[in-house]
């Protein structure tokens, strides 16, 4: 089955191909840094770090980049308001750029914890205000864009695709403007592409138009096309960004260049929280560090990082995934099924003897690498994908419980969650170290030793003792499973 993806500029799903051959440009929309990430950036991140990483495992050459934005993205997402980042440094009494730095640090940090790779090229829009600089003029000299006292505005009448993304049409966003609409601008969808900067304002920049700052929409269109052509092949964001970012987008770039902007359009969709989207703006949001140490009121525990990376695969990117700590509680029980499985086959592969690979176990890894990459290749259904990691988590157990099977066959379906569940997906460890530092094996024999007094307890008849050895396991979410001959042990 080809590589398919659902497109949204041309609202269907369709098969993957790239402009240049075996190389995939890929530019996301990245996160405005003033504040720390929450679980809403976890889904979007998380879902385009699978797409770029299935495209490596398919064996095409990415770039991908995924900018930061430090200026220019005003409260009301508009052309009104004041810079986020001016806002929140006015609160936390530091510098923007202070502020810039410490929140970008913040976010890959946590991306880091999630296991998501790090873009190829992390571009600032501050870094780059001369080549936005440049491209306003270039509006303005094609006759696409206007000036009025020191802001220069997009014409959206002047470009006959305006909407064509989102589907909506310039006669109905004069029907549904604002009744307070700048009286600058000539139509009321006409879009800020640089903005005059009152003395007080922090952040500005000489231009031909005066002191002033970039509109928010300007700086993806000036870095994506500066590091990936003037036409990419896949350009990603949240569901909430196609309109208006991604639409004034299309229409900055391709009339600056008479060229297609971007060949396929990808957008996630959002996490709600009891029905509404988790937002910094709504207040309902809960954010990454809080996940990982438990410290908010819906967290009934701290959630492993990988858990919450489990629980945004477990649901296709393009759905929304309502939050609760339930789902999550759930999925953390499912990532350390699925953890305990690998420790305990990687144990066994140490132990077992030399052979040939069995056939019908080989036979069943190329089925679910088949399952695996059908469910992969239409349109990245990571819900499906996940499931042949149970699969195969589940025949792990199964062979390193049997006796005599060869390191081999073990170490075959090592291989194998190593390439699926770790390359691809991102929650199988290539080690695994418990949190707090203790490492996997000493925690391993310590709860053999516990296993081994326990059944010493029950040779001698003493069954209150074996009772409250297993009962004191559970509290530290260690199961026992007793089987004829010997017990294993497993984590809730």
């Amino acid at each position: 089955m080809a590589l398919r993806f659902y497109n949204t500029l041309s609202r269907k799903t369709e098969d993957f191909k790239p402009l240049n051959d075996n190389h995939v440009g890929v530019y996301v929309c990245g996160p405005t840094v003033y504040g720390h990430a929450h679980l809403g950036h976890a889904k979007s991140y998380v879902s385009f770090d699978i797409l770029v990483r299935y495209l490596r495992y398919l064996g095409y050459d990415v770039t991908y980049v995924q900018n930061i934005t430090d200026v220019g993205h005003l409260t009301d997402d508009a052309d009104a308001g004041e810079d986020k980042l001016a806002v929140a440094a006015r609160k936390e009494h530091k510098h923007p750029m202070a502020l810039a730095e410490y929140y970008t640090a913040s976010y890959f940090e946590d991306m880091d914890k999630l296991n998501v790779l790090r873009p190829d090229i992390s571009p600032r829009a501050t870094g780059h205000i001369p080549e936005q600089v440049a491209l306003v003029a270039k509006l303005i000299e094609k006759g696409y864009a206007y000036e009025v006292n020191g802001s220069v505005y997009f014409d959206v009448n002047k470009f006959k695709g305006y909407g064509k993304l989102s589907g909506r049409k310039v006669e109905e966003l004069q029907a549904g403007a604002r009744v307070d609409i700048s009286e600058e601008k000539r139509h009321p969808a006409d879009f800020a592409i640089w903005k005059k900067a009152e003395p007080n304002h922090i952040m500005q920049w000489d231009s031909p138009w005066g002191r002033g700052y970039p509109g928010w929409h300007l700086e993806c269109s000036v870095m994506s096309m500066k590091y990936l052509g003037e036409t990419i092949d896949i350009h990603g964001g949240g569901l909430e960004n196609q309109f208006p970012h991604h639409e004034c987008e299309i229409a900055q770039s391709e009339a600056a260049n008479g060229k297609e902007f971007v060949r396929c359009w990808i957008h996630n969709n959002m996490v709600t929280v009891d029905g509404q989207k988790m937002g910094k703006s709504l207040g309902n949001f809960i954010t990454l560090k809080q996940v990982f140490a438990g410290d908010h009121p819906r967290l009934s525990r701290a959630y492993d990082p990988l858990a919450a990376r489990q629980l945004i695969l477990n649901s296709h990117y393009r759905m929304t995934l309502d939050f609760s700590d339930a789902a999550l509680s759930a999925a953390q029980s499912g990532y350390d099924r699925i953890s305990d499985a690998v420790i305990a086959l990687r144990r066994q592969i140490e132990k077992a003897p030399q052979g040939i690979v069995d056939i019908q176990v080989a036979a069943q890894l190329g089925e679910m690498k088949s399952k695996f990459e059908e469910a992969m290749n239409d349109d990245l259904n990571t819900s499906v994908a996940v499931s042949v990691i149970f699969e195969l988590a589940k025949l792990a157990r199964e062979q390193s419980e049997k006796q005599g099977v060869s390191s081999q066959t073990l170490a075959q379906i090592d291989s194998m969650l190593r390439r699926l569940g770790g390359d691809v997906l991102g929650i199988v460890k290539d080690q695994y170290v418990q949190a707090g530092g203790a490492d996997e094996k000493l925690i391993d024999y310590l709860v053999n030793v516990l296993i081994e007094m326990r059944a010493d307890a029950r040779n001698k008849k003493d069954f209150a003792a074996a009772d409250a050895i297993r009962k004191r396991l559970e509290g530290f979410g260690i199961i026992l499973e007793d089987k004829p001959g010997s017990t294993a042990w497993r984590r809730k």
